[in-house]
This record gives structure tokens, C-alpha cells and sequence, in this order.
């Protein structure tokens, strides 16, 4: 309380002094307007000069303190204009930031007040207007100029983290010094003003692990690696003050909390918690199958807390071995080969320990960073079956082979140290014709019956081995395999080939291989020779090549095609079997003309035929092609023949009437635009230029049609008649660009039968003598017959 008073006084004390001299300030600004007033005086006499007019406020900015706690107005200032003269008449009035509400003026003698507690933090200045106004007429005798009320700073503020909590982490075993993280905090205080927001960081709680620059907040280690150790201390907690003032008495202070953990570093190795194991195992255990499990304790976390374990001594090193289990970290003892109690009775490992990890040794001195640990391992004895001394046995036997006849045999003894004695079985399940039997004393198997390799070529039995004692039995199997040699083997293909007349002796010019029916449990082996009854033993050699091939070789460096063109040269082939079996097979041997080179240019006939002959497929090929191409030749006639039309008249013998469709249909004796019909009545007008329907006539395009007389009935014939119509056709710009017919029924001058349209007849149908039509013969005479019929009707 008495530190409060006494900042409360330091405060006032230094209001009053600004005051003052804000108050001096103003007399002087005073003093300084009264002498530009006399100099503008003395300025007037001579001439008239403008005018100016200066502000005479006898302030410029006043200070109040925040957080006032008075119960009366807290006073500011004055406000006073050199215009005042203290007769009243003057106004002061006050617009502005909090003007009214925060702060007031006496309208009368300008004092300022605040009417409010005021907080620097939440505004720090305040911007007022102010001017002087006469009471009775309202005018303004000073123009309206701004000030600043600003707030003096007080403590009242503590510092603030930016954190209650900070949670951090260093790795553990760290050097003196090594930074653990920064903590920061704020004061709302004017860092401008004073010591009020210069803070200073300490610590309260976490000595003498931890320390803190004063500064800049920064915690670092205080301690050396030798004490900062995970394993005896994994968690800190500790307290940061901050305090204002820069740390000096009086000052407001904030705290946070930093929880610091140690992370975890590899610098503990694995160790066992004992030094010897010990394990019993029946010696019918499976490879594979558990043993027992040892465990290495490491003081470590995470991944600097796994490991892995290992064999590495003891006479049990080949028969267990040992595994990692990753989830408890824990060695698997496994075995590794079947077990003999017979054999050995115990054994002994030497296991070791280790991380996966690097190992930080910095702190380990003169520890091991790996561990031992010895595991003894008892084997049990257990009653086991017999055993045979193969898995499986493999025998061949003739398919002649007489009854009785022994393929081979089995052994089996007693694992255990009793020896008890076996006997042997067959399995009947594996022999149901009960082609086998074994004796069952010895194990010696035997044929019961004929065999036929062409039923079955191999036969798998199993033989039983049980121990009298006891039930225990065993299975091996045994395969049979029945063979007979009784095919001889023979060429793989046919082989023909050629040598040059012009060679050299012992040049390879064919290779040969064979085949055989027979298959054999050992493979096929063959051998190779020249018949020794041959002919051509000096010409050609056989070479074996010892993989079941041979080689033909030539033994002379000149051949004649003229003299001997073919030859055929035998080779024995025979077989590695028993009985043995052999065949002769020829290879064709042509003598050809070669190049330099060795390539065949010219063989005899017979040969020329062979090479350049066509294949069996190559000739079916080409005859399909030939007669499918006759099919389609066929089909084509064939559909050609459909679409040909047949003749209008099929006959000039024929004369019966035919009626013939031209499909052009006509106007009848009413069109008179398609021709003119006088024309035909009398050649002798003259034609005017018609137009046509079926075209647009353009008068404009086109000239006039040429007029053209017709010659006199005189001097005219059918021929200069017909002329004269395509002459005008010809000219006529009207005309269709088609060829069209045109029908004109002119049969030129002095004809017998005039003309032929009833329109121009002088006589009617009554006076018509038809019967000279029967003159021209019997066809015609039907039509006088139906005519003259039609007359004599009408007269009746």
C-alpha cells in the first residue's frame, strides 16, 4: 500500500511540472504575439498592409494520468485566449474524441477536466478541438484549432506468456549449456515510457538442472551429461517468473510452466538377468519347434531398446538356433536338425546379446556393449519307430524276369537302445494286383507274379517295418521299375544330302542322330559305325561324337557326278542295353557341282527334280486357287446372263403385231403448242415464231427466229421438207438440249393418201370404200372385212 502512495505521488509531482512549463511555454508564445502586433502598427503608418491574424491559445497539449482514483473531476488545464479579458463575454466551447462524455470544459474560463477514469491500454491519446465564440452574438473570435490529451503510463500492468504451459523435450546425457527451448512475455504497459514493460525472465523452480537467460527467456541445461541421465531422471518441471521494472523492486511479475522430459539416447547396452539357462527337449521333437525363451533386460526406450540374439558357441551350435521376438524382445531357442538321445544326450550354447542400434559409448568406460549367456538343453529319450536306412529305394527288373525272382532289398533297425527286432511288410494298398512280396526277416523283395511292362512300366510299393515290442511302424518307399531291350533303334529322320565334286578329306557334310522305342531307366546310349559290308568304306567315314550322334565325313578330295552321282552309304546303329539291339540305316549321298564356296549350283536330274519339285501341300494350294477362280468366272456369266435384256422383235420372221411402250405420252389434237398442225394441212405457210411450254423464253436473250418459207407444192419434195425442219431446229436457242422426236406427218407433194388427220378430210367415215385393202393381201383384208362391216351397219 505504501508503494502505491508513493507512486501515486511521483506521478502528480511530475503532472505539476509539465504543467508548468506548458504554462511558461504559453506566456512566451504570448509575449511573442504582442510584439508581431506592435510591428504591424508601425507597419500602418505608412501604408495599409494586410492583416494577420495568430492563434493566442495559451496551450498546445496537456498530460493526465491513467487510472485516476480522486472522487472529484480530475483537472487537466486551461484554455485561455489572449481575447479574453475577463469581462464574460467570451464562450469556450469543446468538440472532439470523448468531448461531453470523457472530458468538459468551463465555457466561461476555459478548465478542462475529465469526468471518467481513463486506461492508457485501452486508448492512449485523445484528439480535442477547441474554440472561443462571443456570448452575444454567436460569432467565432478564434478559428477552431486541435490538442492532445494523452494518458501518462502507471504500472498497472503484469507481464503475459504466451503459453500457461510449454511442453519440451531434450535428449538426455546433453552437454552444459544446450538450449531447451525460449519462453516469451508481453506487457501491456508503455514500453516507451519508463521501466514499465522492460522485463526481466528468472526461474523459481527447476535449480540446478535448469537456467534461464535474463534476457531473452532462452532455458538451457545447467548441468553436465554425467547427471542428466534418462534412466535415473526422465521428468522436469520448472518455473519461469517474469518481472517488470527490469527486474527492480516494486515491479509486477507473470509466471508459466515448462514440463521438460529427457528423450531417450542408445547408451545402455542389453544385459541378462542370468547367466545360465537350462532346457530339457524330447528327442522327437520337430525341427523348428520351441525350445525355450531367454531374456535380456536393456534400460533403454523405443528403438534403442531393441536387439537381437545369436549362437555363437557350445557343441549345440548345428543342431538349435536361436530367434528374435520383436514384440517382447525375447530369444526363441528352436531346434534346428532332428535330435538323438542315442546319440547325444545334452548339449550346450553359448548365446549372445546385442542392440540393433549404434551404440553410444561415450558413457559405457570399460563396460561390454554386448552379453553372454550359456544354455544347457537336456534330450529326453522316447520310444520311436524303426527306421530304415533310405527313404526310399529305386531297383530295376527285367519284364522276363521268372517268379521268385529278387528285385531287391530293405533294411530297417531299431532307433532305441533296446535293438528289438523287425519285421516287414507290404503295404497292400500300394500293391493291389500283389505283384511283390518281402520276406520278413530279411527285407527281401521278391516278384509274386509276371510281370508286363506294356500294363505298367513302374510300380510303387511301400514296405512296413514294425518292432515286435512294440506297435511302431515305419514306411519307405519302393519303386520298380520294369525295362525290356526288344526295339532297335533306328535314324531320327531321314537324311539326304550332297558332297561337292571338288572337297577336301574329312570334311564333315552330314550329321545323324537316332531314336529308340525302348526307354530305358538309365537313359538312351547309342552307337554309330559303317557297315563293314559297304562299298563305299573308301569314299565316306563314321565319326561318333559320343551324345548319341554321329558325324559323316568324307575320306577322298574329288568326286565325279559323271561317273557315280548317288550314293548310298550304311550306318550301324546300336544300343547300350541288354540284349544289345542294332539297325542299319542309308543316308543319300548326291555329288553336286558347287562354287568356291561350297554351295550347290548343279546335281543330276534326279536330284534337280527333288530340290526344285513342288511339296504335296504346295500342289493343293495352287488347285484350290484354280478352282475357286472358276467359280467366281461361273458366277459371273451367270449373273451377266440375268440382267440381259431381250429384243423388242425377236424375229424378222415374226410379224405379229407388237405393241411397243415408248412411255412418252402426247397432247393429243388439242396441243397445239408442241407443232403446228396447219403446218401439216398446208406446207405452204408460213411458221411464226412460236415459244415452247416446257421452256421459260426470254425475249431478251435470245433474237427473233428467223422466218423460213417453204417452197411451193411445186418445187418442194419430202426431203428439202425434212432438211428445212432440223436446219431450223438447229438454230433454235428454244430447242431442249435433249434429243427429242419431233413427228411431222408430211408425205410431201401429190400424195395419194393426202393427209392423214381426219381434221382435213373433205369426205366423212360413210364415204369410205375399204375394199381395196383386200387387195393387199390376207392380213389386210380382216381390216376391210371389219370396216366395210361397220358401213353397212350404219346404213341399215
Amino acid at each position: 500500500m505504501r508503494t502505491c502512495l508513493l507512486v501515486m505521488l511521483w506521478a502528480s509531482l511530475s503532472l505539476y511540472v509539465d504543467n508548468m512549463s506548458i504554462t511558461r511555454r504559453f506566456v512566451v508564445e504570448m509575449g511573442e504575439m504582442e510584439e508581431e502586433k506592435e510591428e504591424d502598427r508601425d507597419g500602418g503608418k505608412g501604408e495599409k498592409l494586410l492583416k494577420r491574424f495568430k492563434r493566442g491559445w495559451m496551450w498546445n497539449q496537456f498530460f493526465l494520468q491513467e487510472e485516476y482514483t480522486g472522487s472529484d473531476k480530475q483537472y487537466i488545464g486551461k484554455l485561455q485566449s489572449d481575447m479574453d479579458r475577463g469581462d464574460g463575454t467570451l464562450k469556450y466551447i469543446l468538440s472532439g474524441d470523448g468531448a461531453g462524455d470523457i472530458f468538459t470544459i468551463d465555457e466561461n474560463n476555459g478548465d478542462l477536466h475529465a469526468n471518467k477514469r481513463l486506461d492508457r491500454e485501452d486508448k492512449a491519446f485523445y484528439t480535442l478541438r477547441a474554440t472561443v465564440v462571443n456570448k452575444n452574438t454567436g460569432i467565432k473570435l478564434e478559428p477552431e484549432t486541435e490538442f492532445i490529451v494523452k494518458l501518462h503510463d502507471i504500472n498497472d500492468n503484469e507481464p503475459i506468456f504466451t503459453k500457461e504451459l510449454y511442453t519440451v523435450s531434450v535428449p538426455e546425457r546433453s552437454n552444459m549449456g544446450t538450449s531447451v527451448t525460449q519462453v516469451t512475455a508481453t506487457d501491456a504497459d508503455d514500453s516507451m515510457y519508463g521501466n514499465s514493460a522492460k522485463l526481466r525472465y528468472s526461474i523459481s523452480q527447476g535449480h540446478p538442472y535448469f537456467s534461464v537467460e535474463p534476457d531473452t527467456g532462452i532455458i538451457r541445461t545447467a548441468l553436465g551429461p554425467g547427471e542428466m541421465d534418462r534412466e535415473k531422471r526422465e521428468h522436469y518441471q520448472v518455473v519461469i517468473e517474469a518481472k517488470d521494472m527490469a527486474g527492480q523492486r516494486g515491479g509486477l511479475t507473470g509466471t508459466t510452466t515448462v514440463n521438460i522430459t529427457l528423450t531417450d539416447v542408445n547408451d545402455n547396452p542389453p544385459r541378462f538377468s542370468q547367466s545360465i539357462y537350462q532346457f530339457s527337449v524330447p528327442e522327437s521333437m520337430k525341427a523348428g519347434t520351441p525350445v525355450g525363451r531367454i531374456k535380456a533386460v536393456d534400460k533403454d526406450l523405443g528403438k534403442n531398446a531393441e536387439m537381437f540374439y545369436n549362437v555363437v558357441g557350445g557343441d549345440g551350435l548345428d543342431m538349435f538356433d536361436v530367434i528374435t521376438d520383436k514384440d517382447s524382445q525375447e530369444g526363441i531357442i528352436i531346434v534346428g536338425k532332428p535330435l538323438d538321445y542315442e546319440k547325444t544326450r545334452s548339449y550346450t550354447l553359448e548365446i549372445q546379446v546385442q542392440n540393433t542400434q549404434t551404440l553410444d559409448t561415450r558413457f559405457l568406460g570399460y563396460l561390454p556393449t554386448k552379453d553372454m549367456a550359456t544354455v544347457r538343453i537336456g534330450i529326453e529319450d522316447v520310444d520311436e519307430p524303426p527306421l530304415f536306412e533310405r527313404a526310399s529305394y529305386m531297383m530295376e527288373v527285367k519284364e522276363d524276369a521268372a517268379v521268385g525272382t529278387a528285385v531287391g532289398s530293405v533294411r530297417a533297425m531299431d532307433p532305441d537302445g533296446y535293438n528289438s527286432p523287425v519285421r516287414y511288410s507290404i503295404d497292400r494298398r500300394t500293391d493291389l494286383d500283389r505283384l511283390f512280396n518281402v520276406h520278413s526277416g530279411n527285407g527281401s523283395v521278391f516278384i509274386t507274379r509276371p510281370l508286363d511292362r506294356e500294363e505298367a512300366a513302374w510300380h510303387n510299393i511301400s514296405v512296413i517295418a514294425t518292432e515286435f515290442s512294440m506297435s511302431f511302424t515305419a514306411l519307405s518307399a519302393f519303386y520298380v521299375y520294369v525295362y525290356v531291350n526288344d526295339n532297335a533303334p533306328t535314324f531320327a529322320s531321314f537324311y539326304e544330302t550332297f558332297v561337292c565334286e571338288k572337297t577336301k578329306a574329312g570334311q564333315k557334310i552330314q550329321t545323324v542322330s537316332a531314336v529308340d522305342a525302348d526307354d530305358p531307366a538309365g537313359g538312351h546310349k547309342f552307337f554309330f559305325s559303317l557297315a563293314t559290308e559297304g562299298a563305299y568304306r573308301g569314299n565316306f567315314t563314321v565319326r561318333d561324337n559320343g551324345d548319341n550322334t554321329a558325324g559323316v565325313l568324307t575320306r577322298r578330295s574329288s568326286y565325279s557326278r559323271l561317273h557315280k552321282s548317288v550314293y548310298l552309304v550304311p550306318v550301324v546303329i546300336t544300343d547300350g542295353d541288354f540284349p544289345m539291339q542294332s539297325s542299319t540305316g542309308t543316308l543319300t549321298v548326291r555329288v553336286c557341282t558347287c562354287d568356291r564356296e561350297g554351295n550347290m549350283e548343279l546335281c543330276n536330274a534326279e536330284a534337280q527334280t527333288s530340290s526344285a519339285g513342288l511339296s504335296t501341300g504346295a500342289l493343293v494350294a495352287i488347285l484350290l486357287c484354280v478352282i475357286i477362280l472358276l467359280m467366281i468366272i461361273v458366277l459371273f456369266a451367270a449373273l451377266k446372263k440375268q440382267k440381259k435384256k431381250e429384243p423388242l422383235i425377236i424375229s424378222k420372221e415374226d410379224v405379229r403385231d407388237n405393241v411397243v411402250s415408248y412411255n412418252d405420252e402426247g397432247g393429243g389434237e388439242e396441243d397445239t403448242q408442241a407443232f403446228d398442225i396447219g403446218a401439216l394441212r398446208n406446207p405452204e405457210a408460213i411458221e411464226e415464231s412460236k415459244q415452247r411450254r416446257d421452256i421459260i423464253p426470254s425475249d431478251t436473250l435470245y433474237p427473233p427466229l428467223r422466218q423460213t418459207v417453204i417452197p411451193s407444192r411445186d418445187n418442194a419434195d419430202v426431203r428439202d421438207f425434212i432438211n428445212q425442219r432440223v436446219q431450223d431446229n438447229d438454230n433454235n436457242p428454244t430447242a431442249p438440249p435433249y434429243d427429242s422426236l419431233a413427228t411431222y406427218a408430211y408425205e410431201g407433194t401429190g400424195s395419194v393418201a393426202e393427209s392423214l388427220s381426219s381434221l382435213g378430210s373433205a369426205s366423212s367415215e360413210g364415204d369410205q370404200d375399204y375394199n381395196y385393202l383386200s387387195d393387199w393381201g390376207p392380213r389386210f383384208r380382216k381390216l376391210a372385212d371389219m370396216y366395210g362391216a361397220e358401213d353397212s351397219d350404219c346404213d341399215s
